[in-house]
């Protein structure tokens, strides 16, 4: 079957446009940091920076899952340099939030750093494949496509760098 268009660039563009509107007006006055989790959110991470108008730091974490039991599965971050979340409003950004355990993972942990609060950006949303209650306070799209590739998202050796965002070939 042949790959599906599922979201154009300028969909994208405009809906991360809107989110980085909505987030420039809710943190307005605050310390904000985005954290970029690699490798899915880089793309959507650079878009949403360039969209927000106020002061915002920046940092990125990548996320890698030792074993995908149950909840209980084993996940390491990988960060560098270390960044201090203490007293500051955390947007977490992501790409593509799934399964989300390790989304709750991730806000569960920077939120014990510390954080005065850690909210969620996706860019999309596959709600039925979620095993853990997370919503994302600042979602693009929701899509229920198996495998989804382009903007950042995708095979390493394939899509990461189109535009917009198909169907996959797996």
């Amino acid at each position: 079957m042949p790959p599906k268009l599922l979201l154009t660039a300028e969909q994208i563009q405009r809906r991360v446009k809107e989110m980085g509107q909505q987030i420039s007006r809710d943190y307005s006055g605050k310390r904000l940091m985005l954290i970029c989790v690699l490798q899915n959110g880089f793309v959507f991470a650079a878009d949403l920076l360039r969209s927000i108008d106020i002061p915002v730091l920046v940092q990125f974490v990548q996320p890698q899952r030792k074993s995908t039991d149950g909840p209980s599965a084993h996940v390491q971050i990988h960060y560098g340099p270390e960044f201090d979340v203490k007293g500051k409003e955390v947007v977490l950004v992501e790409g593509l939030v799934q399964s989300g355990q390790t989304t709750e993972f991730l806000m569960r942990t920077i939120q014990s750093w510390g954080a005065a609060s850690v909210k969620l950006a996706a860019l999309v949303d596959k709600q039925t494949a979620r095993r853990v209650p997370v919503q994302p306070d600042y979602m693009g799209f929701i899509l229920e496509e198996t495998y989804i590739v382009g903007y950042g998202m995708g095979d390493p050796d394939f899509g990461r760098n189109l535009p917009h965002i198909q169907s996959g070939l797996r």
